[in-house]
């Protein structure tokens, strides 16, 4: 084996569009767990508790969700949008038939993009919305 062949064992070869296919599903899936995430913590918030918890300030019960699938930049996410047994549940974080949301979508990219967690945005949310 020549030197030249033992140097090319070493050489590490990169995809560039599988790198690139790699982090958009990074991003959507991000998107997406967001997402739902806050939809969720918009259902606790109107029911006053969270799921299956019982507490005597509870104004409803959660009754399933339906499935929605959204277009982002980041590509087609999958939505579980929570159903209640009593109270109507319409998200203030899409509106009733957009099939395609750009605001929230790039908040949620900057926002990932700056490294900020699930978990942070979740509880920024909230906070958001006891405050007003």
């Amino acid at each position: 084996m020549s030197n030249d062949s033992k140097k090319l064992d070493n050489v590490i070869s990169i995809n560039q569009d599988q790198v690139k296919d790699h982090l958009g599903e990074i991003v959507r899936s991000t998107v997406e767990e967001t997402l739902n995430g806050l939809l969720d913590a918009e259902a606790d918030r109107l029911c006053n508790a969270k799921r299956y918890e019982h507490t005597r300030d509870r104004k409803d019960t959660r009754a399933g969700s339906y499935d929605r699938s959204l277009d982002t930049k980041a590509g087609k996410v999958s939505l579980k949008v929570p159903k209640l047994r009593s109270l109507p549940f319409e998200t203030a974080i899409i509106e009733r038939y957009r099939r395609r949301e750009s605001s929230v979508e790039e908040a949620l990219v900057e926002m990932y993009l700056a490294g900020v967690s699930v978990r942070r945005v979740e509880d920024i949310t909230q906070a958001l919305w006891a405050a007003g």
